[in-house]
């Protein structure tokens, strides 16, 4: 799954410190994020679009040959 976290967090000025500690998770997890090594938990994707007060769907693309 590809993502706009690292884009999004780089437009407002936020260290990948800051906002794992606003989301209560590691910076690893956040950088794990960033990279496409890690899908969040819904819990998560939720917490994160909240904080960039956007849509999950706004903030996370699923890819085309992902079957639902």
């Amino acid at each position: 799954m590809k993502n706009k976290l690292e884009e999004l967090r780089k437009q407002r000025g936020i260290r990948q410190e800051e906002l794992a500690e606003k989301l209560e998770v590691s910076r690893q997890t956040i950088g794990s994020l960033e990279n496409g090594r890690y899908n969040p938990s819904i819990i998560l994707a939720i917490k994160i679009a909240r904080f960039f007060d956007l849509s999950v769907e706004e903030i996370f693309i699923y890819g085309e040959d992902i079957d639902v």
